[in-house]
């Protein structure tokens, strides 16, 4: 089991819970009210700072519901928090643009996360063909 330390920066938004079998993504809440006028860009403050195993790296997307509930797209529609970042003052947040005018409330789940291990050490063999069968092209296998 992997144990990961975490700050919180507020005492007013519930603890993150891994609930094992349930889901491999753990919920993040606003830490605190947040108003947006459609066409705004914010950053949504979410209370926490963790200090991820060595080798990982979170992403972080919005839940489901987010869309629907508040209106809101994020903006670089996965956002990755590596290893590095955490310190003290390295609070998560959600960039976010919002298509109505919305308002999250301190406390609402709004968006979620889960670890991996980054990626391998690589190494690039340049070829002048891959000698596969071509599938058609990008976008190829159809609506259904």
């Amino acid at each position: 089991m992997q144990k990961i330390r975490i700050k919180y920066f507020t005492d007013k938004i519930d603890k993150l819970e891994y609930i094992e079998g349930k889901s491999d993504w753990i919920d993040l809440r606003a830490s605190e009210t947040v108003e947006l006028k459609a066409g705004e860009f914010k950053l949504i403050p979410l209370g926490v700072a963790m200090e991820l195993p060595k080798g990982y790296e979170a992403h972080v997307v919005p839940r489901s519901s987010t869309f629907k509930n508040y209106g809101l797209l994020q903006t670089n529609s996965c956002g990755i928090i590596d290893c590095t970042y955490c310190g003290d003052e390295d609070m998560w947040r959600m960039p976010v643009y919002a298509t109505r005018d919305t308002v999250i409330k301190q406390n609402d789940r709004i968006c979620q996360f889960r670890i991996f291990e980054n990626m391998p050490t690589i190494q690039f063999d340049e070829t002048a063909s891959l000698d596969n069968e071509n599938r058609g092209g990008f976008g190829s296998t159809g609506k259904q």
